[in-house]
């Protein structure tokens, strides 16, 4: 079962961008946010892609690790590794991506470990490498920046307490998405992907289905290190 305090590395069959392979384990000591998408996704290009430019260029790349990640699981004629390296030239997408390793099947190995829904998506990683945060669909600039910013403010040997006392505070002060996840019409900033499966009392659906359930072990109750929450999760 997915841990997020003990989140998988990244399984790239190729990284663009990048004169060498990159990874959670070799950025850690660094808040890191991985950028998901896929090239047939218009949500991905209108607003993953340019909102991962736009942290690259607000945060120093000595204390915010910004990627991106690949995640072709359907059309995969559309999205071939050239096509998708075309687009990133094309578009001045110049952080590294990481293109997410083919099973063989529908759903690339990354994918299948962290139980992604869809895209776009975000992953964020604090200092001590935790996943504490888990978005699929667009989510405010204002609100990503908050979030890594408080988790900059934590040291990479911050203790467990200051972690949580952090996480209530920005709870308190930033207005949960989830309160308005309803109140807009399903499109291109929703996840292009799958039903939300999680069991969390809602049924998100969109144009591309790949019916199969998850059971995620968000390790730690909202407001603590470990939890994680976006648009698909209840709390």
């Amino acid at each position: 079962m997915f841990n997020p305090e003990r989140p998988p590395e990244i399984t790239a069959q190729r990284w663009l961008n990048s004169d060498k392979k990159r990874s959670l384990k070799a950025e850690k000591g660094k808040v890191i946010v991985v950028a998901i998408w896929q090239l047939v996704c218009p949500g991905s290009q209108k607003y993953g892609l340019p909102q991962a430019m736009r942290l690259r260029g607000a945060f120093d790349e000595n204390e915010v690790a910004v990627f991106g990640l690949h995640m072709a699981f359907e059309k995969f004629a559309e999205q071939t590794p050239e096509m998708v390296e075309a687009y990133l030239a094309a578009n001045d997408i110049t952080i590294p991506v990481a293109l997410d390793k083919p099973d063989g099947e529908n759903m690339p190995e990354t994918m299948k470990a962290y139980e992604l829904q869809g895209t776009p998506a975000m992953l964020i990683f604090d200092r001590q490498g935790r996943l504490r945060r888990h978005y699929l669909g667009a989510v405010d600039d204002l609100r990503i920046g908050a979030e890594v910013m408080t988790l900059l403010i934590e040291d990479k040997e911050s203790p467990r307490e200051m972690s949580i006392a952090l996480e209530r505070k920005l709870a308190a002060a930033l207005v949960d998405p989830e309160a308005h996840a309803h109140d807009h019409e399903h499109g291109d900033a929703c996840g292009c992907g799958h039903d939300h499966s999680h069991d969390h009392g809602h049924d998100h659906t969109h144009d591309h289905h790949h019916n199969h359930d998850h059971e995620h072990d968000h390790g730690a109750a909202h407001g603590e290190p470990g939890h994680v929450h976006g648009p698909g999760c209840k709390h």
